[in-house]
Protein backbone atom coordinates (compact mmCIF):
# COMPACT_ATOMS: atom_id res chain seq x y z
CA UNK A 1 0.00 0.00 0.00
CA UNK A 2 2.92 2.70 0.56
CA UNK A 3 4.43 1.72 -2.81
CA UNK A 4 1.03 2.26 -4.58
CA UNK A 5 0.55 5.70 -2.26
CA UNK A 6 4.00 6.93 -3.07
CA UNK A 7 3.67 5.96 -6.67
CA UNK A 8 -0.14 8.49 -6.42
CA UNK A 9 1.44 11.29 -4.95
CA UNK A 10 4.05 11.55 -7.07
CA UNK A 11 1.65 11.22 -10.22
CA UNK A 12 -1.67 12.68 -9.76
CA UNK A 13 -0.21 16.65 -8.83
CA UNK A 14 1.01 16.29 -12.54
CA UNK A 15 -2.19 15.05 -13.89
CA UNK A 16 -4.25 17.59 -12.09
CA UNK A 17 -1.98 20.52 -13.17
CA UNK A 18 -2.88 19.31 -16.98
CA UNK A 19 -6.13 18.05 -16.87
CA UNK A 20 -7.85 20.84 -13.80
CA UNK A 21 -5.46 23.52 -13.29
CA UNK A 22 -4.99 24.10 -16.97
CA UNK A 23 -9.34 24.62 -17.64
CA UNK A 24 -9.51 26.38 -14.54
CA UNK A 25 -11.65 29.71 -15.62
CA UNK A 26 -11.58 28.85 -19.03
CA UNK A 27 -14.34 26.24 -19.05
CA UNK A 28 -18.10 25.60 -19.50
CA UNK A 29 -20.37 23.35 -18.19
CA UNK A 30 -22.91 20.63 -18.97
CA UNK A 31 -25.86 19.26 -17.19
CA UNK A 32 -26.17 15.39 -16.16
CA UNK A 33 -29.00 13.33 -15.94
CA UNK A 34 -28.88 13.61 -12.33
CA UNK A 35 -28.89 17.75 -11.99
CA UNK A 36 -25.16 17.56 -11.22
CA UNK A 37 -22.61 19.37 -13.66
CA UNK A 38 -19.61 17.90 -15.23
CA UNK A 39 -16.52 19.38 -17.04
CA UNK A 40 -13.99 18.65 -19.89
CA UNK A 41 -11.72 18.41 -16.97
CA UNK A 42 -14.09 15.87 -14.91
CA UNK A 43 -14.03 13.45 -17.73
CA UNK A 44 -10.08 13.87 -18.71
CA UNK A 45 -9.00 13.61 -15.62
CA UNK A 46 -11.16 10.15 -14.81
CA UNK A 47 -9.38 9.15 -17.77
CA UNK A 48 -6.15 10.40 -17.38
CA UNK A 49 -6.55 8.65 -13.70
CA UNK A 50 -7.53 5.39 -15.07
CA UNK A 51 -4.79 4.78 -17.48
CA UNK A 52 -2.24 5.83 -14.08
CA UNK A 53 -4.24 2.98 -12.28
CA UNK A 54 -4.24 0.30 -14.86
CA UNK A 55 -0.91 0.75 -15.34
CA UNK A 56 0.10 0.37 -11.70
CA UNK A 57 -2.38 -2.31 -10.58
CA UNK A 58 -3.29 -3.96 -13.77
CA UNK A 59 -6.49 -5.87 -13.18
CA UNK A 60 -8.25 -4.16 -10.75
CA UNK A 61 -11.39 -1.92 -12.08
CA UNK A 62 -11.96 1.98 -11.31
CA UNK A 63 -15.04 2.94 -10.43
CA UNK A 64 -15.53 6.81 -11.37
CA UNK A 65 -18.18 9.24 -10.78
CA UNK A 66 -18.54 9.89 -13.99
CA UNK A 67 -19.22 6.33 -15.25
CA UNK A 68 -22.58 5.28 -15.80
CA UNK A 69 -24.47 4.03 -12.54
CA UNK A 70 -24.93 0.17 -14.47
CA UNK A 71 -21.24 0.85 -14.98
CA UNK A 72 -20.54 1.27 -11.20
CA UNK A 73 -22.92 -1.39 -9.91
CA UNK A 74 -21.52 -4.11 -11.90
CA UNK A 75 -17.98 -3.31 -10.31
CA UNK A 76 -19.18 -3.16 -6.81
CA UNK A 77 -20.60 -6.23 -7.05
CA UNK A 78 -17.43 -7.67 -7.82
CA UNK A 79 -17.25 -8.33 -4.13
CA UNK A 80 -14.09 -10.79 -4.15
CA UNK A 81 -12.10 -8.24 -6.17
CA UNK A 82 -10.11 -5.71 -5.47
CA UNK A 83 -11.75 -1.66 -7.17
CA UNK A 84 -10.18 1.49 -6.96
CA UNK A 85 -13.13 4.32 -6.33
CA UNK A 86 -12.35 8.03 -7.75
CA UNK A 87 -13.76 11.48 -8.03
CA UNK A 88 -11.39 12.93 -10.71
CA UNK A 89 -13.17 16.57 -9.59
CA UNK A 90 -14.97 16.90 -6.71
CA UNK A 91 -16.48 20.26 -6.05
CA UNK A 92 -17.42 21.00 -10.26
CA UNK A 93 -19.57 23.70 -9.38
CA UNK A 94 -17.05 25.38 -7.86
CA UNK A 95 -14.45 24.82 -10.53
CA UNK A 96 -16.68 25.49 -13.05
CA UNK A 97 -17.99 29.07 -11.70
CA UNK A 98 -13.83 29.72 -11.19
CA UNK A 99 -13.95 29.20 -6.95
CA UNK A 100 -10.61 27.92 -6.66
CA UNK A 101 -12.13 24.98 -4.11
CA UNK A 102 -12.05 21.38 -5.28
CA UNK A 103 -10.12 18.13 -5.43
CA UNK A 104 -9.00 14.82 -6.92
CA UNK A 105 -9.87 11.91 -4.77
CA UNK A 106 -8.95 8.06 -4.61
CA UNK A 107 -9.49 5.36 -2.84
CA UNK A 108 -8.68 1.78 -2.75
CA UNK A 109 -11.55 -1.12 -1.61
CA UNK A 110 -9.85 -4.67 -0.49
CA UNK A 111 -11.84 -7.33 1.15
CA UNK A 112 -14.64 -4.91 1.71
CA UNK A 113 -12.62 -2.44 3.58
CA UNK A 114 -10.91 0.72 2.42
CA UNK A 115 -7.42 0.03 2.16
CA UNK A 116 -5.79 3.58 1.17
CA UNK A 117 -6.94 6.88 0.48
CA UNK A 118 -5.56 9.85 -1.46
CA UNK A 119 -7.45 13.37 -1.87
CA UNK A 120 -5.19 16.05 -3.54
CA UNK A 121 -6.35 19.81 -3.29
CA UNK A 122 -4.56 20.64 -7.11
CA UNK A 123 -5.08 24.63 -5.77
CA UNK A 124 -2.87 24.60 -2.29
CA UNK A 125 -0.75 21.73 -3.56
CA UNK A 126 -1.95 19.98 -0.30
CA UNK A 127 -1.49 15.88 -0.81
CA UNK A 128 -4.08 14.12 1.96
CA UNK A 129 -3.40 10.23 2.86
CA UNK A 130 -4.37 7.49 4.72
CA UNK A 131 -3.39 3.66 4.68
CA UNK A 132 -5.12 1.58 6.61
CA UNK A 133 -3.94 1.12 10.51
CA UNK A 134 -0.71 3.04 9.28
CA UNK A 135 -1.64 6.90 9.99
CA UNK A 136 -2.77 10.06 7.82
CA UNK A 137 -0.40 12.36 6.56
CA UNK A 138 -0.55 15.74 4.71
CA UNK A 139 1.91 16.51 2.31
CA UNK A 140 3.75 13.29 3.66
CA UNK A 141 4.06 14.48 6.99
CA UNK A 142 2.49 12.96 9.80
CA UNK A 143 -1.34 14.79 10.27
CA UNK A 144 -3.00 14.64 13.53
CA UNK A 145 -6.10 15.74 15.24
CA UNK A 146 -6.01 19.13 17.95
CA UNK A 147 -8.37 17.70 20.11
CA UNK A 148 -8.30 21.31 22.18
CA UNK A 149 -11.58 22.12 21.31
CA UNK A 150 -13.69 19.89 23.73
CA UNK A 151 -17.41 22.37 23.18
CA UNK A 152 -19.91 22.53 20.36
CA UNK A 153 -19.92 26.30 21.60
CA UNK A 154 -16.41 26.85 20.26
CA UNK A 155 -16.17 24.84 17.58
CA UNK A 156 -16.55 25.47 13.87
CA UNK A 157 -19.04 23.41 11.68
CA UNK A 158 -19.15 22.28 8.47
CA UNK A 159 -22.90 22.18 7.33
CA UNK A 160 -24.60 20.59 4.03
CA UNK A 161 -28.39 22.41 5.07
CA UNK A 162 -29.54 21.36 1.65
CA UNK A 163 -29.61 17.60 2.37
CA UNK A 164 -30.39 17.42 5.78
CA UNK A 165 -33.86 16.52 6.84
CA UNK A 166 -35.76 19.90 6.67
CA UNK A 167 -36.51 20.15 10.70
CA UNK A 168 -33.01 19.35 11.35
CA UNK A 169 -31.88 22.04 8.88
CA UNK A 170 -34.40 24.24 10.17
CA UNK A 171 -33.39 23.44 13.37
CA UNK A 172 -29.70 24.07 13.20
CA UNK A 173 -30.43 27.11 11.21
CA UNK A 174 -32.46 28.48 14.00
CA UNK A 175 -30.48 27.68 17.43
CA UNK A 176 -27.17 28.06 15.73
CA UNK A 177 -24.87 25.27 18.40
CA UNK A 178 -21.36 26.39 17.31
CA UNK A 179 -19.48 29.19 17.24
CA UNK A 180 -19.60 29.22 13.86
CA UNK A 181 -20.57 27.23 9.64
CA UNK A 182 -19.19 27.07 6.64
CA UNK A 183 -19.87 24.59 3.64
CA UNK A 184 -17.29 24.86 0.82
CA UNK A 185 -18.74 22.65 -1.92
CA UNK A 186 -16.13 19.90 -1.89
CA UNK A 187 -17.07 16.72 0.24
CA UNK A 188 -13.59 15.25 -0.40
CA UNK A 189 -11.88 18.18 1.25
CA UNK A 190 -14.51 18.72 3.64
CA UNK A 191 -13.34 15.58 5.86
CA UNK A 192 -9.59 16.42 5.29
CA UNK A 193 -10.42 19.85 6.44
CA UNK A 194 -11.85 18.64 9.44
CA UNK A 195 -8.67 16.05 9.36
CA UNK A 196 -6.58 18.80 9.60
CA UNK A 197 -8.29 20.43 12.76
CA UNK A 198 -9.77 23.42 10.67
CA UNK A 199 -12.37 23.18 11.97
CA UNK A 200 -14.45 20.42 14.48
CA UNK A 201 -17.71 19.41 13.30
CA UNK A 202 -19.75 17.77 10.14
CA UNK A 203 -23.10 16.78 8.83
CA UNK A 204 -23.92 15.94 5.45
CA UNK A 205 -26.88 14.06 4.71
CA UNK A 206 -26.53 12.32 1.15
CA UNK A 207 -22.53 11.49 0.18
CA UNK A 208 -22.18 9.45 -2.53
CA UNK A 209 -19.44 6.83 -1.92
CA UNK A 210 -16.55 8.81 -3.81
CA UNK A 211 -17.38 11.96 -1.90
CA UNK A 212 -16.70 9.94 1.13
CA UNK A 213 -14.62 6.72 0.79
CA UNK A 214 -11.20 8.29 0.98
CA UNK A 215 -11.68 11.31 3.41
CA UNK A 216 -13.81 9.34 6.20
CA UNK A 217 -10.51 6.69 6.34
CA UNK A 218 -7.94 10.21 6.18
CA UNK A 219 -9.75 11.17 9.07
CA UNK A 220 -10.41 7.99 11.36
CA UNK A 221 -6.31 7.46 10.63
CA UNK A 222 -5.79 11.02 11.79
CA UNK A 223 -7.48 10.87 15.05
CA UNK A 224 -11.18 11.83 14.18
CA UNK A 225 -14.65 10.59 14.79
CA UNK A 226 -17.72 9.38 12.05
CA UNK A 227 -20.81 7.62 11.86
CA UNK A 228 -24.07 7.58 9.98
CA UNK A 229 -27.01 8.68 11.70
CA UNK A 230 -27.85 5.63 12.55
CA UNK A 231 -24.69 5.26 14.32
CA UNK A 232 -23.21 2.86 12.11
CA UNK A 233 -19.69 2.67 10.51
CA UNK A 234 -19.66 5.78 7.68
CA UNK A 235 -18.04 3.40 4.47
CA UNK A 236 -20.80 0.86 3.00
CA UNK A 237 -19.97 -0.75 -0.26
CA UNK A 238 -22.95 0.62 -1.61
CA UNK A 239 -23.75 3.12 -4.30
CA UNK A 240 -27.01 4.87 -1.96
CA UNK A 241 -26.24 8.43 -0.87
CA UNK A 242 -25.37 7.96 2.96
CA UNK A 243 -25.35 10.47 6.19
CA UNK A 244 -22.96 11.42 7.98
CA UNK A 245 -21.90 12.75 11.31
CA UNK A 246 -18.13 13.64 12.53
CA UNK A 247 -16.29 15.23 15.03
CA UNK A 248 -12.52 15.81 15.66
CA UNK A 249 -12.67 14.40 19.28
CA UNK A 250 -14.88 11.57 20.93
CA UNK A 251 -16.63 14.03 23.01
CA UNK A 252 -17.57 16.37 21.40
CA UNK A 253 -18.45 13.93 18.88
CA UNK A 254 -21.00 12.46 21.18
CA UNK A 255 -22.18 16.06 22.02
CA UNK A 256 -22.74 16.21 17.84
CA UNK A 257 -24.53 13.27 17.64
CA UNK A 258 -26.81 13.94 20.80
CA UNK A 259 -27.89 17.48 18.99
CA UNK A 260 -28.28 16.35 15.42
CA UNK A 261 -30.39 12.88 16.78
CA UNK A 262 -32.63 14.32 19.70
CA UNK A 263 -35.40 16.91 19.39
Amino acid sequence: METLLQQLEQSIPELARREILSRFEKITYRIKADGSLVTDADEAMQQAICTLLHQMTPGVPVLGEEMTQAEQQAILDRHDEAVWVIDPLDGTTNFSMGIPIFSVSIALLQDNHVKLGMIYDPVRGESFSAVHQQGAFLNQQPLFINKNTRTMKRAIAQVDLKRLPLELACRISREHPFASQRNFGSGALDWCWLAASRCQLYVHGGQKLWDYVAGQLILKEAGGYASHFDGSPVFRRSLHPQSVIAATDEELFQQWQDYLLND
